[in-house]
């Protein structure tokens, strides 16, 4: 007695899982990998009494004691571990956060080295690898950082910090330079988002405080372009890093310098054309139209009105028609009212056109189905005919 035929392996399994299991297995994974490993001792933090607690001539003092406390890293992937040093290294750092946004004279000369210290140890770390060819940005969730209930902190009180309004630059640029520029750029590839979230609002405001590193920023972020158009095509802070850029574009002076016309050609238009695209092209179309907005581009494009309404006018009528995205569909109908109210003759003239045009696209579709459809009919009696169940 012969056996059934066995049933091939269905590509969706892999040695017996599914590859959604698979996914999960190296979600699960992915989320257990740190930078953080115990030493295998419990760490002990001596407790400090809280600022508010003694005299303000000792808070000074105080206050650096406890950012240098701040340095101790944890082991979050061993939950069982230091839970109470934990805890006390977390609402030390909510401490430092209150401390510094409504203290006054909290940032002496002092303090600069010892800030830049403990937010360096902590946010500075060898990011775990990340499976770039397996992730599903549809089908799968981000890996979000362990350490996420102190690192979070650590943000914040250097918002807070740089926010200051007795922030000086000219003495925090010998601690925050060049090189804790590269190191925090290199954070935007972090998996989590609400890293990058963060990551964007800090480099935000260096890039506002210190003006001798905003062109080093620039290229920069150029470079990492670059590199992830012409060679690995993968950096997972594309979007924030294009929204920085966004912000910084505006600021640009007219006429526009030679480096950022290459940055266009070189990098920014490129960028369009990454197998990633997906991952960082939302509202893309949204920025675009923004333009509008522009007192300055709208002067232009009403000089000359009768050059750029025939180009674009087509595209815009059909993207109010048939985008999927209201948003879009909002801020097209705003441009294309504008452009009624530049030129109303030559709108009408362009709408009337476009309909009659979709009109005889429409029916050269027809004419097209129809004829496929007595192709295909031609072919079927053609068949029959040969099988000998038509006659000939």
């Amino acid at each position: 007695m012969s056996s059934a035929p066995t049933t091939p392996p269905s590509v969706d399994k892999v040695d017996g899982f599914s590859r959604k299991s698979v996914r999960k297995a190296r979600q699960k994974r992915s989320q257990s990998s740190s930078q953080f490993r115990s030493q295998g001792k419990p760490i002990e933090l001596t407790p400090l009494p809280l600022l508010k607690d003694v005299p303000s001539s000792e808070q000074p003092e105080l206050f650096l004691k406890k950012l240098q406390q701040c340095c101790v890293i944890f082991d979050f992937m061993d939950t069982l571990s230091d839970l109470k040093m934990k805890e006390y290294k977390r609402s030390t750092l909510n401490e430092l956060v209150d401390y510094i946004t409504i203290s006054r004279g909290c940032l002496t000369e002092q303090t600069y080295p010892e800030v830049v210290r403990m937010v360096s140890c902590n946010i500075f770390r060898t990011l775990p690898p990340s499976d770039s060819n397996e992730f599903d940005p549809e089908e799968d969730e981000p890996t979000l950082e362990a350490s996420w209930p102190h690192l979070q902190l650590v943000y914040e009180f250097f918002i807070r910090f740089l926010e200051s309004q007795e922030f000086q630059p000219s003495i925090a640029k010998k601690y925050i330079d060049q090189k804790f520029v590269l190191q925090l750029l290199e954070l935007f590839d972090s998996e989590d988002p609400r890293e990058r979230d963060y990551l964007k609002t800090v480099l935000h405001r260096i890039y506002g405080k210190f003006l001798g590193l905003r062109a080093f920023i620039r290229k920069q972020i150029n470079n990492i372009f670059l590199r992830f158009v012409y060679e690995t095509e993968h950096f997972n802070g594309v979007a924030e890093l294009l929204e920085i850029l966004g912000s910084i574009i505006n600021g640009f002076a007219l006429p526009l310098k030679a480096e950022h016309k290459q940055f266009l050609v070189k990098v920014l238009i490129p960028l369009h054309t990454v197998r990633s695209l997906s991952l960082f092209h939302a509202q893309v179309a949204e920025r675009a139209l923004y333009y509008w907005n522009n007192e300055y581009i709208m002067s232009l494009i009403e000089e000359n009105s009768n050059v750029i309404l025939p180009i674009m006018f087509s595209s815009l009528y059909r993207i109010s028609k048939e985008h999927w995205n209201p948003a879009i569909v909002a801020l097209v109908y705003n441009v294309l009212k504008a452009f009624m109210e530049m030129n109303s003759t030559m709108f009408d003239e362009l709408t009337a056109t476009y309909k009659s045009d979709r009109q005889r696209e429409k029916k050269k579709e027809k004419e097209r189905e129809e004829l496929w459809k007595k192709l295909e009919d031609l072919e079927l009696k053609r068949g029959l005919r040969r099988d000998g169940i038509i006659p000939t």
